[in-house]
């Protein structure tokens, strides 16, 4: 029993150290190689001899992994690659008793080899950390048993049990229970939220406090943090045009060194009068630091390192050249409803007339709406409960909505109205329209008439998101134009536009309008983004040069966007934006510094100005400054 257990305990300790090895394994061989260089760099040194036997170590251990990859690559492309052609640079090195030099090319290059695969996996942790909050396993509840299965196997309308401390398995409303929700992984609040019955909870979030039974509304597949797993395993495929056009060129670039280096091992004893030892030496140089390492990568630890910072935000981009076309934008349209306001209507005021007891009308007013559906009529409800009005106690008879006016209802022997002026006394109506609460632009004023007396009125509005004004004021200030669209009448529209600050807006745009404003918008800006929510906004994000969806949005939505606001934070926009700006500056500068560094070395080394050991210092120098500048971004 105690070997078993102990073999039990040691288990996860082999594989920590295999998973340790599997990950670092390609620092660690370039350490242990940069180690095995300075051994024989000290013992050159004190003895003057050169250890050769030292330096192939370091070869092997530090060039058998990019060596096994060139090779592969030239077999799998059937073309050639850096990697093929640093090897050959190395191999030619110590071929003319270089050894010491060559090790230090193929050490550095494996170290910037290293350092790149770093963003990559810096990039990639993002995706790990969200798949980690997936659950494999769900607890299905039929009749009175309850049996852990698959959350694979979960469909549209099961029931699930969700107990404390348990991490939600599917997207959901909840049946009974009620409990806290942590909601930090996939939207960034740090407060928990309460939920009760019919409330909705999302796969990957955090069961708090209570035990609570959820129907399941969506499949595993279609979950929001499932389509936000798909947009980052996209988001490392996507390339960037400057990178796209380096791995285009680099084996005609290669094959064009290759042959350079041909000729001059052939052509400088004739027509320069150059000695074999001196051609031969000089072809290797030219193999060495005509090799485009440092332009190879000088693209996409930069682009991952700006995705992988901008994940950590709370923003999932689709690859890198939507991050790149960002900055170009001179425009943003954003949709209205969702996206600049929250998306549900809010009672902003409520009034009664004289001597009307105000809880005592509000609690009738919320027992008559709580019969309804609209929109309206559920923040109504919800406006009375943080007033402390509960209505489950009062008796409420013959409700009927009249379409586009109101409701109507008797409680007791009253005749309850709530609706719009004409469907209640007009008079009365026209009494209240002069209190200030009540004159509030770009509100639906509610009227309330009891035994047909007017006796108060709400007003409701859809309200800003929070720091949506301070967001669009920041986009501003970067130059960018906000276009607000909506199909709100022209003053309700004019009133948010006035409230949030938007540059202009378009009022009473139908949803297949959208698309068009877009397409006009970019025949007048050049390139244009468009920031939305809902499935009316998919053929507008679709048109539009970036398409920028709201974490909540619907699936359509976050299908078509190329960038997805998780925490549905409007101000990661102009944060955003400056990344990009910025990651395309350290791109020019990258790609600049390495031809500019490639042209010096090569025509030091035809005027014999360069040594073996300056071409690679050079070199390989260059090559592991653009990755660093690169890294930078991964501090934003």
């Amino acid at each position: 029993m105690n070997e078993i257990s102990l073999m039990t305990n040691k288990q996860p300790n082999r594989w920590m150290l295999g998973d340790a090895l599997k990950k670092h394994g390609e620092m660690l061989a370039a350490l242990i190689s940069g180690l095995l260089i300075l051994i024989g760099w000290t013992a050159e040194r004190a003895s003057g001899e050169t250890l050769w036997e030292v330096f192939l170590a370091a070869y092997l251990i530090g060039g058998f992994a990019k060596a096994k990859q060139g090779f592969e690559d030239t077999i799998k492309n059937r073309s050639l690659n850096v990697e093929l052609l640093m090897v050959l640079a190395a191999v030619g090195a110590a071929c003319i008793g270089h050894w010491l030099e060559g090790a230090v090319l193929i050490f550095i290059f494996a170290l910037s080899g290293a350092l790149e695969t770093y963003a990559t996996e810096r990039n990639a942790r993002a995706l790990t950390q969200l798949m980690a909050l997936q659950p494999e396993t769900a607890r299905l509840v039929q009749g009175d048993r309850e049996r852990m299965v698959s959350v694979k196997a979960l469909n549209v309308g099961d029931l699930i049990r969700v107990k404390p401390g348990e991490r939600i398995p599917a997207d959901g409303v909840i049946v009974s229970g009620e409990t806290t929700i942590n909601e930090s992984a996939i939207t960034g609040e740090s407060i928990a939220v309460f939920r009760g019955p019919d409330g909705k909870v999302l796969a990957g979030t955090v069961n708090v406090s209570g035990s609570i039974l959820v129907r399941v509304t969506k499949k595993s597949t279609e979950t929001l943090l499932s389509k936000i797993l798909e947009l980052v395993q996209t988001a490392q495929e996507e390339k960037v045009p400057s990178q796209l056009l380096i791995e285009k060129v680099e084996s005609r670039y290669v094959q064009a060194v290759i042959g350079a280096v041909f000729i001059m091992l052939i052509a400088p004893p004739f027509a320069l009068g150059w000695s074999w030892t001196e051609t031969v030496y000089r072809a290797m140089v030219l193999l060495v630091v005509a090799s485009p390492c440092a332009l190879v990568a000088s693209t996409m630890p930069a682009v991952l390192s700006a995705i992988a910072y901008d994940a950590r935000q709370g923003l999932l981009i689709k690859g890198g050249v939507h991050l790149g076309q960002i900055a170009t934008v001179k425009a943003i349209a954003f949709d209205k409803t969702g996206t600049i306001t929250n998306g549900r209507p809010e009672v902003i005021a409520y009034v009664t007339a004289g001597d009307a007891n105000g809880l005592e009308v509000l609690k009738t007013v919320a027992a008559v709406e709580h019969q309804s559906t609209h929109p309206l009529a559920e923040a109504i409800v919800d406006y009375a409960k943080e007033k402390g009005v509960f209505p489950n106690d009062v008796a409420v008879e013959h409700v009927r909505t009249v379409p586009g006016y109101g409701v109507e209802a008797t409680v007791g022997k009253s005749l309850i109205k709530i609706g719009k002026p004409g469907f209640v006394d007009e008079a009365g109506a026209k009494s209240l329209q002069t209190i200030p609460e009540v004159r509030t632009d770009g509100g639906t004023t509610v009227y309330i008439e009891i035994d047909q007396k007017v006796v108060g009125c709400m007003v409701l509005k859809d309200t800003l998101r929070p720091n949506a004004k301070e967001a669009l004021a920041e986009i501003h200030r970067e130059g960018i134009r906000t276009i607000m669209l909506t199909g709100d009448n022209e003053k309700t529209a004019a009133a948010v536009a006035k409230e949030a600050g938007v540059s202009q807006y378009i009022s009473e745009c139908l949803p297949e309008d959208k698309a068009t404003r877009i397409k006009e918008l970019k025949a007048k800006y050049q390139s244009v983004a468009m920031i939305g929510d809902g499935i009316n906004d998919t053929p507008a994000l679709a048109a539009a040069n970036v398409g920028i969806a709201m974490g909540n949005g619907t699936d359509a939505a976050l299908e078509t966007a190329d960038i997805v606001l998780v925490k549905n934070d409007l101000s990661k926009i102009a944060r955003l934006i400056r990344l990009s700006k910025k990651m395309n500056r350290i791109i020019k500068q990258n790609i600049a510094f390495a031809i500019g560094m490639i042209i010096l070395l090569i025509i030091n080394n035809l005027l014999g100005n360069l040594s073996m050991t300056l071409g690679v210092i050079g070199h390989e120098g260059s090559t592991l400054l653009v990755i660093l500048n690169g890294l930078r971004l991964l501090r934003g």
